[in-house]
C-alpha cells in the first residue's frame, strides 16, 4: 500500500468527499487502475457498480451507501476478495424513530381515523405494557428497543443466535418464531433481507400471529408475503399493518394496501436524504481514517450471512 492510499468515488462525488479523503491522509483519484478504495454513492440499487469495479482491479475496499446490501448480493458483486462495508447501524436512529411512530399510529388506529369523514366509534390500543416481538438484532432493532423503554413493554428478539440483546427480556432463534408470534401484541420486522429471511412472514406465520396483533415493517418489503398480508388484514387476523417498505416497491397505485383501513403505508421514508447524509458522512469519514491506518473498518459485510 502506498503512503497515501488512492480513493475514488462514484458515480457521483458529494461535495464533502474531497476534504474527507484529504483529512484521512488519502488521495482522491479518478476511478481506474490506481484505485485502492471505492466510495460508492449510487442510488438505491447497484447500477454501474459492476463496471466500476472492473475498471478498478486493485480496489480492496468498497463502501456502500445503504444499510441493506441485498441489491449488491443479488447482482453477485459482493465477494471475499475485497472488504465490503455498508452503512448498517448508521441510520438506526431515524429508522427506529419511524418504527415507533408507525407502531403508535397503528395501535391508535390513526390510518382509519385520518380517512374518516364521520365521528365513528372509540377504538385504539396502548403500547404501555404491550408484548413486542422484534425480528432482527441490528442497530435499528436495538435503538427501537431503547425507544420502547418508557412504555414498559415486554420485549422478545428473534435472531440467528440466542445471544443477549440490551432491552430484550428474552432472545430466541428462528425455531421459536411461530410460538412467539402467537404471544405478541406487536411484531416488528427489522431483519436483513437474505435468502433465509425472504418471505419470513408468509401465510402460515401470519396465521400464527395473535389475532388482531399489529405488524410493523421498516426493513425490506420482501420479508413479508404481500398477498398473504392483504388476506390477513381483510380477515382481521392481523389487526393492523404499518409499512415503510413493501413488495413490490414502489407500491402500485390502486393496490389493496392503499385502501384497507387497517393498513398504513409510508413510501420508504424512514430515513430521508436530509437525515441520511450527515450519518453516512460520519461512517465514510471514520472508515477512511481506519483504512489509511490499517484498522478494522466499521459496518463490514459478511458475504456468508448477507449483512
Amino acid at each position: 500500500m502506498s503512503a497515501r492510499p488512492a480513493i475514488s468515488a462514484g458515480p457521483e462525488t458529494p461535495a464533502w468527499v474531497p476534504d474527507a479523503v484529504a483529512a484521512a491522509g488519502a488521495r482522491l483519484v479518478p476511478l481506474g487502475t490506481e484505485t485502492e478504495g471505492l466510495l460508492w454513492f449510487g442510488p438505491l440499487g447497484v447500477d454501474g457498480l459492476g463496471p466500476a469495479l472492473r475498471s478498478a482491479p486493485r480496489a480492496r475496499w468498497v463502501q456502500l451507501p445503504s444499510a441493506g446490501v441485498d441489491a449488491a448480493l443479488d447482482a453477485g458483486l459482493i465477494d471475499a476478495d475485497r472488504t465490503w462495508t455498508s452503512a448498517k447501524g448508521s441510520f438506526a436512529e431515524p429508522v427506529a424513530e419511524h418504527a415507533l411512530a408507525l407502531t403508535l399510529a397503528a395501535l391508535r388506529r390513526l390510518p382509519e381515523r385520518a380517512r374518516a369523514r364521520t365521528w365513528g366509534v372509540e377504538a385504539g390500543l396502548s403500547l404501555f405494557d404491550a408484548r413486542v416481538l422484534v425480528l432482527g438484532a441490528g442497530g435499528i432493532a436495538r435503538t427501537y428497543l431503547e425507544l420502547l423503554a418508557p412504555f414498559r413493554t415486554r420485549n422478545v428478539v428473534v435472531r440467528r443466535r440466542p445471544d443477549p440483546v440490551p432491552g430484550a427480556d428474552r432472545v430466541v432463534t428462528g425455531e421459536s418464531l411461530i410460538d412467539e408470534l402467537g404471544r405478541a401484541d406487536v411484531v416488528v420486522l427489522a431483519a436483513a433481507l437474505t435468502d433465509r429471511t425472504r418471505a419470513l412472514l408468509g401465510a402460515d406465520e401470519l396465521a400464527a400471529m395473535r389475532p388482531g396483533a399489529t405488524l410493523v415493517n421498516i426493513a425490506r418489503g420482501e420479508l413479508v408475503d404481500t398477498d398473504a398480508l392483504v388476506a390477513a388484514l381483510r380477515s382481521g387476523q392481523v389487526g393492523a399493518a404499518a409499512l415503510d417498505v413493501t413488495d413490490p416497491e414502489p407500491l402500485p397505485d390502486g393496490h389493496p394496501l392503499w385502501e384497507l383501513p387497517t393498513a398504513l403505508v409510508t413510501p420508504h421514508t424512514a430515513d430521508t436524504p436530509e437525515m441520511v447524509e450527515p450519518l453516512l458522512r460520519r461512517r465514510v469519514e471514520e472508515n477512511l481514517r481506519r483504512f489509511v491506518a490499517g484498522d478494522t473498518l466499521e459496518g463490514v459485510v459478511d458475504p456468508t450471512t448477507g449483512y
